[in-house]
């Protein structure tokens, strides 16, 4: 079997056997198959596209390119959550924790953020004392005593997938719907979960912009997911705007930290209850997704999803205090006030202007090896359709610099203001699977 021959095959429109991508993907894992072949066979693909039977295929060759993980000591049936990236996207930090307290186990591998949009294990690692890295058997028994457990992703977890992205990153064929499909899944099926829901962003602060490019990903991803025998739902959410009123790691903290206490953003509850009710039927807690919302609903009233979420901080070395005062996350040194220089309503707030506002005061990485600060970040004090008058207070931005202009004059651009008041936009768009 030659490479060439299949990149040849896939350039003519042709369809690839298991065996043809196998030996793709392992060889260029292996590096007998160099990256300027690698590079066309993803352009092939960008062109030509891949079949449902090939993008499972290519999925369950990354997956077995490196590590699987073996969940076999958790009881009951494994969910997991994924999103594919947003501006203040803190869901996970509040639907874990949620479902947990109903009883469904997560044992959830997370990634860092990079460019504009955050990443959970930067959020967590705010919390004082906090432990991301876990041994296997530390993770197995938290996931048995307390539901959940959450770590960094292995860093040997799918590394076709790793490979691959970074040709893609510097080929043009990052918007490859069989490549984007099958780099997400292959990490999902590795990290061993036995159902999983997707959070497919969809809006100007998300990865796909288009209503019709986020239901297509997500048909592919639940589609794959399905062919390989897990339960997968992918839930369509909007991310025309940040998701809720902080962006920054200590800041989403806090605001989960609202939002388990049943004081947060509505939107952003709403998401969190909806994504949280899909995961508990997926374990078989609830029968349908109506009983399960209602009884997450009344985890949150009572309490006991903050107490969770106490728990698992704690039982990973952090500061479980910051639940009743949150002043115990990073504090920073100014506090910068963005004043609105017109009247009327913010009809918009262009969700990737204000992720790079929030990146360049350090709440981000523009590189893999920048170093985060976990006080730096933006809190949203007027949302889509609130009213504005001159020099009302818009956003304020939290941090340790006193040079802040960029990310000023990035905020003051990311706000819409015009005469009228607009309609309201529903924070989940549909459902599949």
């Amino acid at each position: 079997m030659r490479m060439v021959d299949i990149i040849q095959q896939k350039r003519d429109g042709g369809r690839l056997t298991r065996e043809q991508l196998y030996f793709a993907v392992q060889g260029f894992t292996k590096g007998d198959i160099p990256d300027y072949q690698m590079s066309a066979f993803a352009m092939a693909v960008f062109f030509r596209g891949m079949d449902a039977a090939e993008i499972a295929d290519l999925t369950m060759a990354m997956v077995n390119s490196g590590d699987v993980v073996s969940l076999a000591g958790i009881r009951g049936t494994k969910v997991d959550k994924h999103s594919t990236g947003g501006v203040g996207d803190k869901t996970s930090l509040i639907v874990v924790p949620l479902v947990a307290a109903a009883g469904v186990p997560v044992a959830k591998m997370s990634g860092r953020g990079l460019g504009h949009t955050g990443g959970t294990v930067d959020k967590l690692e705010s919390i004082p004392g906090f432990h991301i890295e876990l041994e296997n058997e530390q993770f197995v028994r938290n996931v048995n005593e307390h539901k959940m457990a959450l770590v960094g992703q292995s860093g040997n977890l799918a590394p076709a997938d790793k490979k691959l992205y970074a040709l893609r990153d510097v080929t043009a064929t990052v918007n490859s719907l069989p490549l984007i499909a099958s780099s997400i899944m292959s990490k999902k099926i590795a990290a061993g979960a036995d159902a999983i829901v997707l959070d497919v962003k969809v809006g100007s602060g998300a990865f796909l912009k288009s209503m019709a490019e986020a239901e297509e990903l997500a048909a592919t991803m639940v589609s794959i997911g399905s062919s390989l025998k897990r339960k997968t739902i992918a839930v369509l959410s909007d991310m025309s705007e940040p998701l809720g009123t902080e962006v920054g790691n200590a800041n989403e903290v806090r605001e989960a930290i609202a939002v388990l206490k049943g004081e947060g953003d509505a939107r952003l509850t709403e998401l969190c209850l909806n994504l949280g009710a899909h995961m508990a039927v997926a374990g078989g807690v609830y029968a349908d997704y109506a009983a399960a919302y209602g009884a997450l609903n009344g985890l949150l009233a009572s309490g006991e999803a903050l107490r969770t979420f106490r728990t698992f901080i704690e039982a990973q070395g952090g500061e479980g205090g910051i639940v009743d005062d949150p002043g115990l996350l990073p504090q920073a040194r100014y506090q910068v006030k963005v004043r609105a220089e017109q009247e009327g309503f913010v009809q918009a707030i262009d969700a990737e202007s204000v992720g790079v506002a929030a990146m360049l005061l350090g709440a981000g990485r523009a590189r893999k090896e920048d170093a985060i600060d976990y006080a730096a970040g933006v809190s949203l004090l007027k949302k889509t359709g609130d009213a504005v008058r001159y020099g009302d207070v818009l956003a304020v931005i939290h941090s340790n610099s006193e040079n802040n202009q960029e990310s000023i004059g990035r905020l003051v651009a990311a706000y819409v203001i015009g005469a009228d008041r607009p309609a309201p936009v529903p924070i989940v768009h549909k459902v599949i699977g």
